[in-house]
């Protein structure tokens, strides 16, 4: 067993404010030349004064770019601890074994597996009589210096070949290649500008699949990353140049699509139908098209929509000539409806599953049933739903489970009864499970060893915290079981809040080299995310958006309050969509903070629709052209919320030199105006993985140094001791 080496709180906190001591000792950082570009918005005039670090192919980019990151690097060099806490984080990730991904077809059980000691994620296959067999190490795919990694994978019905989608240096430039277990080796096809491809469909023989692909670069050399994609159908061993497109941007003139719109096509076994999902950018609505199999025809497809946008369909299940719906018409929590495919009309759709006050997820088709995920109170449930079956009233029945925690996973294989569900909590590790069909008895099928690392001595609660306008907000806690509440403990305040996404609770034992120094992990649920449903997703979008930070404040003020830290021992961290909720944050409250991480985090949501992966997120943050969505975005754009002469808290931006979903130029902005504005003298650095992108594809290695770097400089400047620059 790896046990925690529990400290009592007050004893981390003997050199407490040594931190500040060593803050000017740091130099300047790389200098930033201004550069004001000038906006005129609905009558509202906008300075930009870096828009020049948007040019990222440039070579004073790259310059500054390189200069920030030797600089980020020369001051965490400088903190003692910051070794010894990767070799912690190190021995923790290296544990056990994760088993993630899992997909059923043909009786086997394909799943990415990381083990201990190696760095990246690999592919395995597992029959029916649990003999194992590799199917793919990224690591072992030639490169010239960034490295591999698995994005998506999709197994063909009967379980003999499987695509899957590999790119390089954190890119999700996924290109689609195909094995065949039968021959056991690498088939003929390579298909870039893959990465859109987590719906592939395979056709239900296995002779081919519909897919999505990206146009190739214009005539500048500029490549789409998520616009203007079409699906196309391949049959295997066929030309890729004979391909034909079924469904996409500028292909018919009668079928006008966004540039943001992606489309993916899949068919079920026993359906005569093929079912099109239409993704609408990040938008929670959908489109649904179907078209008769056997008239797909390249262009001339003869697709018919079935679902729009006004039915407010977040997803879609196909069985047979049924197809389940998720809807939040009338009701934000979700309902479920069920659609003949021959007699599609929407209004004919009957409800199988009304909504009630928990919060529908998810759901996977088996061939006895529908197993659907839900959620109440942060816990979540099991539904098994009959096909075919008389709608549910009342209270739904719903499978035990045997812990109070997260579904992490939902595996069904439509032609085989049953399913695999993968559950875990924030101190119970994961554990895969078979559900059996006919008794809903879930049994451990061992697949996912149980982790060594000792959770015994910590302890998880939710609390509801009054945010400003009295909306009470859920606020997840982990800690030591002996914490004391006298406001010495170092404590990590997380937050999200966008795209109806809800943080749930989740097993990391890593965050053990966290709470073994005496510290506390909070998890903000702030409004913008899922936690709640459709409703509490509305109240933390484009006009509402202001809620996300003002809940992340009023669980950071909640922390203080209650004895569990002070804004001197309080961190707090935002990743991606959730640095506009860290960047709100310390710009409304800066005090209430002693150091702050935003995350290949989004910082200036007035430029955002102008990246390669704007037009989707119009749908969530909304545009510049729109007067209303224009004074919101810019009231919450925190590079715009900075301001002259404030004393910020410390701030480590991270970024990955390949990020294809929030462009590094976006960190580099809210870097350059944190030094310029601060009047604190507390550090701001932007540290730099040059060979890493959003995180999708980070090797275990790369995960625990940014974790590293990310504690260590929040520790250090909490005054922990240990982390203190002695020089």
């Amino acid at each position: 067993m790896i046990r925690p080496a529990l400290r009592p709180a007050l004893s981390v906190f003997l050199l407490a404010g040594l931190g500040q001591a060593h803050a000017d000792d740091l130099g300047a950082p790389p200098a930033t030349a201004v550069r004001p570009v000038l906006e005129r918005h609905f009558g509202t005039e906008v300075a930009d004064p870096y828009r020049w670090l948007e040019d990222m192919q440039g070579a004073e980019f790259k310059s500054w770019l390189k200069a920030q990151a030797g600089y980020a690097e020369a001051v965490l060099a400088r903190i003692p601890g910051r070794t010894a806490l990767n070799a912690r984080l190190t021995e923790l990730a290296n544990a056990t074994t994760s088993i993630g991904n899992v997909e059923l077809a043909g009786g086997r059980q394909f799943y990415l597996k990381t083990e201990p000691g190696r760095n990246g994620r690999r592919l395995y296959v597992r029959d029916a009589s649990g003999a194992e067999t590799l199917l793919l190490d990224p690591d072992t795919l030639p490169s010239e210096g960034a490295h591999y990694a698995i994005d998506w994978y999709a197994p063909a019905p009967d379980g003999r070949r499987i695509a899957v989608g590999v790119s390089q240096g954190g890119s999700e430039d996924s290109e689609l290649r195909v094995y065949d277990l039968a021959e056991g080796k690498w088939l003929a096809e390579r298909i870039d500008r893959a990465g859109l491809n987590e719906q592939l469909g395979w056709l239900p023989d296995g002779s081919g699949f519909f897919y999505n692909r990206l146009p190739p670069a214009d005539a500048n050399g500029y490549r789409e990353r998520y616009n203007k994609s079409a699906v196309y159908l391949h049959k295997l061993g066929q030309p890729l140049e004979r391909d034909a497109a079924v469904f996409g941007y500028g292909l018919r003139a009668d079928m006008p699509l966004d540039i943001a719109d992606i489309p993916n096509v899949r068919v079920a076994p026993g359906s005569r139908y093929a079912v099109l999902d239409l993704m609408h950018g990040d938008a929670v609505e959908h489109s649904y098209y179907i078209a008769p199999l056997d008239r797909i025809d390249g262009p001339a497809t003869p697709w018919r929509r079935i679902v729009a946008p006004a039915d407010q369909v977040a997803a879609a299940w196909q069985h047979g000539e049924t197809l389940y719906l998720l809807s939040h018409r009338g009701a934000p929590r979700g309902k479920l409806l069920a659609l003949d495919l021959a007699r599609p009309e929407i209004g004919r759709a009957r409800s199988v599953l009304p909504a009630g006050q928990a919060v529908l997820r998810d759901a996977a088709v088996a061939r006895d049933a529908l197993y659907v995920r839900a959620n109440l109170g942060g816990v979540d449930q099991l539904l098994r739903l009959p096909h075919g079956g008389q709608p549910i009233r009342g209270k739904p029945a719903r499978l035990a489970l045997p812990v109070a925690g997260t579904l992490r996973m939902l595996s069904t294989d439509p032609e085989r009864a049953g399913a695999l569900v993968k559950l875990e909590g924030w101190v119970e590790s994961p554990r895969i499970y078979a559900v059996a069909p006919r008794s809903g008895k879930l049994a451990d099928t061992g697949l996912q060893a149980p982790s060594p690392v000792d959770f015994s001595a910590i302890e998880a609660r939710r609390v509801m915290v009054r945010s400003h306008d009295g909306v009470e907000v859920p606020l997840s806690l982990v800690y030591p079981k002996a914490l004391k509440r006298d406001g010495s403990n170092p404590t990590l305040l997380m937050g999200y809040g966008a795209y109806g996404i809800t943080m749930e609770a989740r097993f990391d034992a890593g965050r053990l080299a966290w709470l073994e120094r005496g510290g506390v992990s909070a998890i903000c649920h702030v409004r913008g995310g899922g936690e709640y449903g459709e409703d509490w997703h509305r109240a933390g979008y484009i006009q509402t958006k202001a809620n996300t930070a003002k809940d992340f404040i009023a669980c950071a003020e909640y922390l203080v309050k209650e004895g569990y830290t002070s804004p001197a021992r309080l961190a707090g961290q935002g990743r991606s969509a959730g640095g506009i909720t860290i960047g709100g944050a310390i710009t409304a409250r800066p005090e209430l903070f002693t150091a702050a991480n935003s995350g290949v985090g989004v910082s200036d949501m007035l430029r955002m629709e102008f990246t390669p992966n704007g037009p989707p997120n119009i749908a969530e943050f909304g545009t510049v052209t729109r007067e209303a969505d224009f004074r919101a975005m810019l009231s919450n754009s925190p590079y715009h919320r900075i301001k002259d002469g404030v004393a910020y808290p410390a701030v480590i931006v991270t970024t990955g030199a390949n990020d294809p979903r929030v462009d590094a130029w976006m960190p580099a902005k809210l870097t350059a105006r944190l030094q310029a504005a601060s009047s604190s003298k507390r550090p701001v650095i932007l540290r730099v993985d040059y060979d890493g992108g959003h995180g999708m594809g980070s090797t275990k290695s790369q995960q625990v140094a940014e974790t590293a770097d990310v504690w260590s400089f929040f520790l250090w400047r909490m005054g922990v001791e240990g982390f203190q620059p002695r020089d």
